[in-house]
């Protein structure tokens, strides 16, 4: 198949340069692929036809990969990216303030250094690979989670870090060693394997999925805790995609709800509810967030 880029194809159609890349970003070109952030565009696609009334609307996930294609500045692609990221790091002990988080997203720079003094080189790092992480979740919401999927956000999440540098680390792979969360024992390295498989299997299984099951999902895998570190942020990392694929709103566990967040993952077995409040409260907060953006919600 042959392929034209966006310049060329904006000059065969008559129309802005913008306008192929918002028909790509909106998935309304057949084969269109990105590769290496350009667009390629086969040469024999149809010019897409204009829209009108509610089909107007976007999903999310489309204003997102709109946003991330067209480099738009201050939009919710901006305030997703400095938020998850800033909150989802906090959680597992981040030093950086959310400004700071800002500031490296908005400029791929550290600032002055005297702001930086006492925070860890991997803080930083981390921080720069979230942000990769969102973009690949973006890219590919709309497909199924798998084995080799989850592996490739830890990749992202913890290429570059001190602790990719030690031998009993397995960068985008599960775990070498035991290792415990809140206290309490998770599934031993030689098993963790099966036990994903079997999770992935079950989950897949599903037709229709909700919240809900979204969080039983996560709770599980949070029990498994299948990579050395970066677990919490890679389930959750999980969370935000799978809201994305089904058109549910998303929530960020952010300070207020972080307690709450550990509260609901202990007493999963036992009790639901916790849980779901607690993520039913971070959507009626991102809910805020899609009306100030005049996005549409199916919730």
């Amino acid at each position: 198949m042959d392929y034209l880029n966006v310049q060329e194809i904006a000059k065969k159609w008559g129309i802005s340069e913008r306008a192929v890349r918002i028909y790509c970003a909106d998935g309304r070109i057949k084969n269109a692929k990105l590769e290496k952030g350009v667009w390629l565009i086969p040469a024999d696609a149809e010019k897409p036809e204009r829209l009108n009334g509610k089909s107007r609307e976007l999903t999310l996930l489309k204003v997102l990969r709109r946003e991330d294609h067209l480099r738009v500045k201050g939009g919710i692609y901006h305030k997703v990216q400095v938020e998850l990221t800033y909150n989802s790091n906090h959680i597992e002990g981040s030093r950086l303030t959310e400004d700071q988080t800002r500031y490296i997203f908005e400029t791929n720079t550290v600032g002055a250094l005297k702001k930086y003094q006492g925070i860890r080189v991997d803080d930083v790092v981390e921080t720069a690979n979230h942000f990769r992480c969102i973009d690949y979740v973006i890219e590919n919401a709309n497909r199924k989670v798998s084995e080799r999927m989850i592996k490739k956000l830890h990749f992202i999440l913890k290429n570059g870090t001190s602790d990719s540098l030690e031998d009993w680390f397995a960068v985008g792979d599960y775990k070498k060693m035991p290792n415990e969360v809140g206290g309490m024992e998770t599934t031993a390295p030689e098993k963790v394997k099966k036990e994903m498989q079997k999770l992935l299997k079950k989950y897949r299984a599903r037709k229709v999925l909700n919240l809900e099951d979204l969080l039983a999902f996560h709770y599980e895998f949070e029990s498994i805790h299948p990579f050395q570190d970066g677990n919490g942020r890679v389930g959750r990392l999980i969370l935000f995609k799978e809201c994305l694929r089904l058109n549910i709103v998303p929530f960020i566990i952010d300070e207020d709800l972080k307690l709450f967040y550990y509260r609901g993952l202990k007493e999963w077995p036992n009790q639901h509810g916790y849980l779901l409040d607690t993520c039913r409260t971070g959507q009626d907060k991102f809910k805020k967030t899609l009306e100030y953006y005049r996005i549409s919600s199916s919730d």
